[in-house]
């Protein structure tokens, strides 16, 4: 069974940063793809960052470029999102998700296991 367990959230004003943590179990890590998603009140689910299983493919929504630092850390079974300068619209429900592939997709349909999310509020 797979787990996965984020942590990290919380509030912040526009222009500080966060860092979230996923940490892994139950299979094994370094061979899968993984990504961070978020949701808005009142949107759909978006992707926002993913790793290929070694990690040198990163994949970044426009929306998050140049801000956003997506790592892993394979001998910790842990994925890491640096977050900075952070913006009220980053507002969400942060999700961790593995996929059963190597290469990281951007669906939310290209990932089998999901975290059960951590509360990001940026405050303007």
């Amino acid at each position: 069974q797979v787990q996965l367990v984020e942590s990290g959230g919380g509030l912040v004003q526009a222009g500080g940063s966060l860092a979230l943590s996923c940490a892994a179990s139950g299979r094994t890590f370094s061979r899968y793809a993984m990504a961070w998603f978020r949701r808005a009140p009142g949107k759909e689910r978006e992707f926002v960052a993913g790793l290929s299983g070694s990690g040198d493919i990163r994949p970044y929504a426009d929306s998050v470029k140049g801000r956003f630092t997506i790592s892993r850390d394979n001998a910790k079974n842990t994925m890491y999102l640096q977050m900075n300068t952070l913006k009220p619209e980053d507002t969400a429900v942060y999700y961790c998700a593995r996929s059963g592939r190597y290469y990281a997709g951007l669906r939310v349909n290209d990932y089998d296991d999901w975290g059960q999310g951590t509360q990001v509020t940026v405050s303007s």
